[in-house]
């Protein structure tokens, strides 16, 4: 088809952060390089926690940007909050397995019950009401949704509801009725159905289902009876560069991202504080970082630690262009997947910034899920059970052992996961 117009429509854009913005953003950047001509539509005033201007160098100047006003309860959530006492409230503290305080149980069953699928419900309407005139000024056959938030989904579903004559691929960077964070919201058997209704509807009227991982894949196709396709996340080369690799003069461990209660680093830091405890003198040549938002709880079990304390630090979350300069400077990348039942299927977005590094890579996960047979098949790293304490603590050592020699990691076959690679597979499903 001559006609080379994409709409997409994302909740998260720069100036937002963090890895799931970077999806569609290179998406965006590679369809441009290639003649295409994406549209995208935005919120003009989203809730997020983790700010990046540096991710806008990447909008292709020619791109045009839609920006609609939204509204959505979380800045009232967080000023009730802190009017009960607590100022240091933030996103990853409402993501709670364990005791929770009055005020979260409340905002949790609300935040679950009240707003479904999620409290960005609210932008639906006015956007399809905007993007039907964007639609027919613009000769717009071809429209991207991706979730979360799964609200974004249903824009998609109305508008291919107006325009039977538009292609709807529906984009799903996690799942949606199994997603592992609905567990904490304490949903109500009549939310639940509204959630599994919801998603039915989208899986069957799209064009096209998309997601991240294979796992994911398995189960969108066996709830929607339908084919999905599988199209990763990835890392952009240019962003690496001719970027130069050191050795720290003490072994540095990096976590990059979120840190909460399905995310919970406390088996690695366990099998530490064990393997410090046996060797002594290994205490003071080892530095731990996580850089990002990070569960107030966790932190709080290091800084009260004084052993831990002394080799664990927290840093606020960084612009993306200063990372690629960190993971440069670590010698090995630690990866926390959700403990949840759909764990096998996680595949973070760093997870493939991790591997462009060529640093080797420690994943606390499930052994037999798809972050670990991409680290089977590259070389790049290996993924052992939480609750296998004794074998985290014997990978620590080694890693430990081979950073003291010299020894470097060696990883093949990344190549695959580049965001040209991944656009050029988007563009097939486009055609």
């Amino acid at each position: 088809m001559a006609n080379k117009k994409v709409l997409i429509v994302t909740y998260y854009w720069p100036p937002s952060g963090g890895s799931g913005v970077q999806r569609w953003l290179k998406f965006v950047k590679y369809l441009h390089r290639q003649g295409w001509e994406p549209y995208v539509c935005t919120p003009d005033n989203p809730s997020f926690t983790i700010k990046d201007s540096s991710l806008e160098k990447d909008i292709p100047d020619a791109v045009e940007v839609f920006k609609l006003p939204i509204w959505e309860p979380y800045h009232l959530f967080f000023w009730l909050q802190r009017l009960t006492g607590n100022k240091n409230i933030q996103q990853t503290d409402f993501v709670s397995t364990g005791k929770r305080s009055l005020f979260q149980r409340i905002s949790s069953w609300i935040r679950g019950n009240l707003f479904v699928p999620d409290a960005r419900i609210f932008w639906v309407k006015p956007t399809v009401r905007f993007l039907t005139d964007i639609i027919q000024a613009n000769d717009i056959h071809r429209v991207i949704t991706t979730g979360p938030p799964h609200s974004i989904h249903l824009i998609g579903l109305r508008l291919k509801k107006k325009f039977q004559n538009i292609n709807w691929i529906a984009d799903f960077r996690d799942p949606w009725s199994e997603w592992d964070l609905l567990d904490t919201l304490s949903l109500s058997g009549w939310a639940k159905s509204r959630h599994q209704k919801l998603e039915r509807e989208v899986l069957t009227v799209a064009d096209r289902v998309i997601t991240i991982a294979p796992y994911h894949v398995a189960r969108f196709e066996a709830l929607g009876n339908r084919k999905v396709d599988l199209i990763t996340n990835g890392f952009d080369e240019e962003d690496f560069g001719a970027s130069q690799s050191t050795r720290n003069s003490k072994f540095t461990i990096r976590h990059i991202g979120v840190v909460d209660e399905l995310r919970d680093p406390r088996p690695f830091i366990e099998a530490l504080r064990i393997a410090i405890e046996e060797d002594p003198d290994l205490a003071p040549l080892i530095n731990v970082e996580f850089i990002g938002s990070v569960n107030s709880r966790f932190q709080k079990l290091v800084t009260d630690d004084p052993q831990l304390s002394r080799l664990v630090s927290f840093t606020s979350p960084i612009p993306h262009s200063e990372l690629l300069a960190v993971y440069n400077h670590t010698d090995l990348l630690l990866l926390v997947l959700a403990h949840t039942s759909i764990a096998p299927g996680n595949l973070p977005g760093k997870f493939f910034e991790y591997l462009a590094s060529g640093k080797p890579i420690l994943g606390i996960g499930p052994a037999q899920g798809d972050a670990s047979e991409i680290l089977r098949q590259t070389g790049a790293g290996l993924v052992l059970e939480r609750d296998d304490v004794h074998q985290i603590v014997k990978a620590l050592t080694s890693y430990y052992l081979s950073w003291k020699k010299g020894e470097p990691n060696k990883s093949s076959g990344v190549d695959k996961y580049t965001r040209k690679t991944l656009t050029d597979q988007l563009i097939k499903l486009l055609d």
